[in-house]
Order: C-alpha cells, then structure tokens, then sequence
C-alpha cells in the first residue's frame, strides 16, 4: 500500500504545532547568522526545470559563505569537476535550498531561497582571499530559514569517532568509478587523489 494524498499522509503523522510549526522565519537573524558564520560545510539542492533534482555537497573555511544582509548571502562556486548541475539547474529554475553543518553540532539550518549566478566584481572580490578565487558565485535570496533538530545526527552519531570506519576499510573512489564504468588499468590510490585534489582546494 502507497500513500497517495496529503489527508493520508496527516491521518498517519498528525500536524506540526508548537515550536516545529512557529520557528519557520523569513530572514536571517542573530543565531542564523552566527551558525552560517561558523559553518565549513553545506549542501545545495536544486531542480531543473525538467523536474530533475540535484544535491551537492559545498565546503570551505568556517565563514566561506559571504552574508550580504539579513535576506541575501554569497555561496562561491569553488573549482569543481565542471559537471555545473547546480548552476545549469539555477539558471533554469532559479530555485535552491541549503542545509548548513557545523562540526560537533547536531542541529542544522536549513535555508530556501531563489538564486542567481553573479560574476560582479563586488561579489567576488568578497573572496579574493581565497587560495583559489572563485570564477563566479550564488547569489542566494531567502525565503525560508530555520534550525533543524538534532534527532538525525543522533540517531547516526555522526561526530562521534566510534562510527567512524577505517579510510582503508572501503573501496577508492578510483575504485569504485572504474568499476562502475568497466575501466580496467591501474587504478588511483586514495592518497595519489588526495594529493592530486590539493591544487584545487
């Protein structure tokens, strides 16, 4: 049996109320500012207008995402594989959404706006800073903010070290695509890619 509609969806889990129902705000304000401040990792979703849905992974020194004011911030778009399906999917639909991580912290923020993809000199110079400035960034305008709470990272015990596995345990990520595209050869150790990688952080 599958769910079809919203009133069986509600027959099952009810309506949120209370604080879940009323945290839901519209711009940033001390806290929000401040966990984004102090965030070196994040995720984007974004859609096409195809319907087709991506989610990718952002990360930077504690303060790489720029706050421009209470409804506007700055996500620099950092060297990458060029694959661009965040991007293509802004420039089709216009439509992102962020969770924000803090390390040691099990809440999140979760933030949903609209965005644009800005080359201005004022935006990026937000960013020269940075060992490898970026080419271009995402002007995101909020539409939704508010904290997450912390039952998901607990029930994963994310930050905690008895879950973490041995690097060495799991397959290479060279590994893993050559087999996944039937590519024979040699294929890359893990500390030749993160060697590799290092040029482009």
């Amino acid at each position: 049996m599958y769910i079809q509609s919203t009133a069986q969806l509600r027959d099952i889990y009810g309506h949120a109320k209370g604080r879940a129902k009323d945290k839901q705000l519209n711009t940033l304000e001390k806290h929000s500012i401040n966990f984004v401040e102090h965030s070196p990792f994040l995720t984007i979703s974004t859609h096409s207008s195809a319907g087709l849905v991506d989610c990718s992974p952002r990360g930077g020194e504690p303060g790489f995402v720029k706050i421009l004011n209470r409804n506007t911030i700055l996500l620099p778009e950092a060297k990458g594989n060029n694959r661009l399906d965040s991007l293509c999917n802004i420039l089709e639909t216009g439509n992102i959404a962020c969770l924000f991580f803090i390390p040691g912290v099990d809440e999140t923020l979760r933030l949903n706006g609209t965005a644009r993809i800005s080359t201005s000199i004022d935006h990026l110079a937000l960013f020269s800073n940075e060992r490898n400035p970026p080419k271009a960034c995402i002007e995101l305008t909020i539409t939704e903010v508010f904290l997450h709470c912390a039952k998901a990272f607990m029930r994963a015990k994310l930050w905690s070290e008895d879950v973490q596995i041995e690097r060495s345990s799991f397959p290479t990520m060279g590994t893993m695509i050559n087999e996944q595209l039937s590519i024979s050869g040699v294929v890359e150790k893990h500390e030749d890619m993160v060697e590799r990688y290092q040029d482009d952080l």
